[in-house]
């Protein structure tokens, strides 16, 4: 709650969006509070690991979820797809460029936040971004405990967050892909059982 909320705070400075989903699972893997705090912020959304995915189901999600906002297929890790992305923000924001420079500001810093539940890549793609390592990035979920700022290029800074879940899964279904693509811990009881721990 608390680290929603200052993403809510954060969200008055910021320019666009990106939502960052795991291509494997992308119902399961997206926050459903996310699209309604979000909701008047430009936004992109990637589907990130697509490597990890079948990719006729890859080019099925785009297919729909681009009727929400522009989406991306990425892997962060060997930066496919991330060349598209930097493209895609400068679109999305050359109206506003444009209305800045015709008032005389140009060289606007366009300030983008970066949002997803815990392990879909988020510091992983802000290293890739950036072409070196600026962000803590690891196998398991909480690495990135606060947000943080990191300046891409002259004209462009990322703001990382913590990985939000939600309180409740109604989908049991939802708790199991989490756990099973290492958003969330959990211990095998038995072929019908799984502990989750948060």
């Amino acid at each position: 709650a608390k680290t929603q909320k200052q993403i809510m705070d954060d969200l008055k400075l910021i320019d666009v969006v990106i939502e960052l989903l795991d291509a494997r699972i992308p119902v399961s893997s997206r926050n459903p509070d996310i699209k309604s705090i979000t909701n008047n912020k430009r936004k992109i959304i990637l589907l990130n690991k697509c490597d990890l995915a079948d990719q006729k189901t890859n080019e099925a999600w785009v297919s729909k979820l681009s009727k929400e906002a522009p989406t991306i297929l990425t892997d962060a890790s060997s930066g496919r797809g991330i060349d598209k992305v930097g493209k895609k923000i400068e679109e999305l924001m050359q109206d506003e460029l444009e209305r800045q420079a015709a008032r005389g500001r140009k060289n606007k810093t366009i300030r983008v936040m970066i949002i997803g539940i815990p392990n879909v890549g988020k510091s992983t793609l802000i290293n890739t971004l950036c072409g070196k390592k600026v962000a803590v990035v690891g196998d398991k979920p909480g690495v990135t405990k606060s947000q943080q700022w990191t300046r891409i290029n002259q004209t462009l800074e990322l703001l990382d967050t913590p990985g939000v879940l939600w309180p409740k899964f109604d989908d049991e279904k939802v708790g199991f892909n989490l756990a099973i693509t290492g958003a969330i811990k959990a211990d095998i009881l038995s072929n019908d059982d799984i502990c989750i721990y948060f």
